[in-house]
């Protein structure tokens, strides 16, 4: 007998810190389509499995994830695809569309789900690093760098002061220094909520190991 799929048809039609963090998540890596017969679908495709199941959890879905194997390279990612007009329109609404890959531009989001969102596409599109700087001084010191990467200039520039530059790929990368990505930090983890380990925790061993570092 077939399964009947279940989905939170009403998820991104109200402001919450779940909705801001998974829309965020799919401004990253989430996908509109529409096919030929007029089914809406969005879909999200992340080499994270058990996150996944988080974010479909959020949903209330019970629709089936997927692996699939990247030609250019055989990496592994995992996608879920999930049929609904009212939801495909939900989105649209707030700036997702069938082509967002240059055309991706920050919705109007309530200022107390600002960095639930950001959170989201930090862990789609986003990336930390935690290393040595001045290795040939005695002393040396230990940086912090976030970064947030898009197709979309307008995306990432949009009222956010940071180092903005263009890769050779077409790609943006906005990118913030020591000081800049400790207040990030604290502004996207200070309330409960989803978010990728694997990322949290180099934020945690710069905390513990320090600024700096005895030569």
């Amino acid at each position: 007998m077939p399964v009947f799929k279940l989905v939170n048809q009403d998820f991104f039609n109200s402001w919450s810190k779940d909705m801001a963090y998974v829309l965020g998540f799919f401004a990253a890596d989430g996908c509109l389509t529409t096919n030929k017969t007029g089914g809406h679908y969005f879909s999200i495709q992340i080499k994270d499995l058990d996150h996944l199941k988080k974010i479909r959890k959020l949903l209330c879905s019970n629709h089936k994830i997927t692996k699939r194997i990247h030609k250019r390279d055989s990496s592994v990612f995992y996608r879920i695809q999930i049929g609904s007009k009212d939801i495909w329109q939900d989105l649209h609404k707030l700036g997702m569309s069938e082509q967002k890959t240059k055309r991706l531009i920050l919705p109007k989001i309530p200022v107390e789900f600002l960095f639930d969102f950001v959170r989201g596409y930090f862990d789609g599109d986003g990336g930390v690093w935690v290393g040595r700087l001045h290795s040939h001084r005695q002393k040396q010191s230990i940086g912090l760098q976030v970064y947030f990467t898009s197709s979309s200039q307008y995306f990432l520039n949009y009222k956010i002061i940071g180092s903005l530059y263009k890769r050779k790929s077409e790609a943006y990368v906005l990118r913030y220094a020591s000081k800049s990505s400790i207040i990030l930090y604290r502004e996207m983890y200070k309330d409960k909520g989803l978010y990728l380990f694997r990322k949290k925790k180099i934020f945690n061993k710069f905390i513990k190991c320090g600024r700096s570092l005895d030569g």
